[in-house]
């Protein structure tokens, strides 16, 4: 008996480590185009909370994105409520199958992208700077395209599997940049 009720936990436990898969959402309109929404001037308004759920930042980004054929580049300038900034360069690459592969100068490695419908699935680990010491913080961000002026998105923070937080933001293309 004892046997079978691991096994039951274990597989629930494992469920819970489930995701969507990012094919789920490729019946969505409108169909999220990265070189066509991330092109020009942005402006995203967001919050970071910790795994409680209690607001620990909240800030503004200005994005001027462009594009060279299948290189995009997002330079993101972030203000956060405290008064302090940073910033972010991204060289986005479209890859033959129609996946993204990005970079920065604070993301680990290389992020990977995959896109279906309405949806971004964006998968990355960040060097996050925390009271002097930098970890290495993997990011779970989905992005949802609402309409062709709006789009949001949901990050999960993890360490070694650990949910530590929740980024959320809502991107909105600046009116000249509006189609």
């Amino acid at each position: 008996m004892k046997k079978a009720l691991l096994w039951v936990a274990a597989v629930l436990g494992l469920g819970g480590c489930a995701s969507v898969d990012v094919g789920h959402y490729a019946a969505e309109q409108p169909v999220l185009d990265l070189r066509q929404y991330f092109d020009g001037r942005l402006d995203a308004y967001g919050l970071f909370q910790d795994r409680a759920g209690k607001v620990v930042k909240r800030f503004h980004v200005r994005i001027d994105a462009h594009w060279e054929g299948d290189t995009g580049i997002l330079d993101e300038h972030f203000t956060y409520a405290d008064g302090s900034t940073q910033r972010r360069v991204w060289t986005l690459q479209r890859q033959p199958d129609g996946s993204y592969r990005g970079r920065a100068d604070d993301v680990v490695g290389e992020a990977r992208g995959e896109l279906a419908g309405n949806a971004l699935r964006w998968r990355y680990v960040l060097a996050l700077p925390v009271d002097g010491k930098v970890y290495h913080v993997d990011f779970d961000d989905w992005m949802y395209l609402i309409d062709e002026q709006v789009m949001l998105n949901r990050s999960v923070m993890s360490k070694w599997g650990f949910r530590l937080g929740e980024v959320i933001l809502s991107f909105t293309r600046s009116p000249a940049e509006r189609p």
